[in-house]
């Protein structure tokens, strides 16, 4: 456990909390939004198990990091990712992104290239882009976002227990895949955030990764659940797919967008299997 330093607001350093775990092939994952890294319990115990180093971290105005009042956007979480790389100073690095995580993971590599980095796994894939478009008509607009920051300032708890019900399909799955003490410790993790950070991170959905994307070099792991009631697997997964007809891609059935909690033996399964056979991919022209 230990914190990097990544700027500074006023007074205060700007720090990131962050979990640097076992030994061997080094693996860091890049939590969804508005969670933090605790969210990755499922996974932690089978990569450790699997003879990986497991660094976990939580960006800024999550978890137990910093919670400044700027720097929201996915350039400065890139930057973020990178001084936490160079801090540690680790190569051959796979990124595991999940949701929001997979923007960070594919402006990082946009920006900073693929140097550190041994492969990529993209879990309900923000990128090519969450704009609403004939691609992925089941997208956002300004004025959905502008709606999503709305209700966040008229209710953030409320909305978060909505939010929940959609990321983990409760009405279908409660008492089944996911029980209601899970549900509830999400939940928590969701309203300790910082309400600043959490609303701030929306407009980010508008953000367009295809040339981001375009850089990728390394072995790419693509899975998206079929039941995603947030990333429409069309518009997502599959569409990113497209754009990386080389990675492997790989559907959960009945996934829904947490299924790193919901459908942790099948996300598990195929993530250790690419992690011990990676194979190269290179973008589509």
């Amino acid at each position: 456990m230990g914190t990097v330093t990544v700027g500074q607001e006023n007074s205060a350093p700007i720090d990131l909390y962050f979990e640097d775990l076992g030994s061997g092939d080094p693996v860091v994952l890049l939590s969804g939004w508005p969670l933090d890294s605790r969210s990755w319990e499922p996974q932690v115990h089978a990569l450790l198990q699997a003879g990986h180093r497991v660094i976990a971290y939580d960006r800024r105005g999550f978890g137990r990091s910093s919670r400044p009042s700027s720097g929201y956007d996915f350039d400065t979480l890139a930057a973020d990712l990178d001084a936490l790389l160079r801090e540690l100073d680790v190569e051959d690095v796979t990124l595991v992104g999940f949701s929001l995580g997979t923007g960070e993971l594919a402006r990082y590599i946009g920006t900073h290239g693929t140097q550190r980095l041994k492969a990529c796994v993209f879990i309900e894939s923000l990128a090519p882009s969450f704009v609403k478009s004939d691609e992925n008509p089941a997208g956002v607009d300004e004025a959905a976002v502008a709606a999503v920051q709305q209700a966040i300032l008229d209710d953030r708890f409320a909305w978060l227990t909505g939010l929940l019900g959609d990321f983990l399909n409760l009405d279908e799955y409660l008492g089944k895949r996911v029980s209601e003490e899970t549900v509830r410790n999400a939940w928590n993790a969701g309203a300790e955030a910082s309400p600043i950070a959490t609303w701030a991170c929306v407009p980010g959905w508008l953000d367009d990764f295809a040339e981001d994307i375009k850089r990728i070099d390394v072995p790419t792991l693509i899975l998206h659940g079929t039941a995603d009631r947030v990333l429409a697997i069309d518009g997502h997964g599959r569409r990113l797919h497209a754009a990386l007809p080389d990675a492997h891609y790989v559907e959960i059935e009945g996934g829904p967008h947490v299924m790193c909690v919901s459908h942790a033996a099948e996300v598990n399964r195929e993530l250790l299997a690419f992690l011990r056979e990676p194979a190269r991919v290179q973008a589509a022209s």
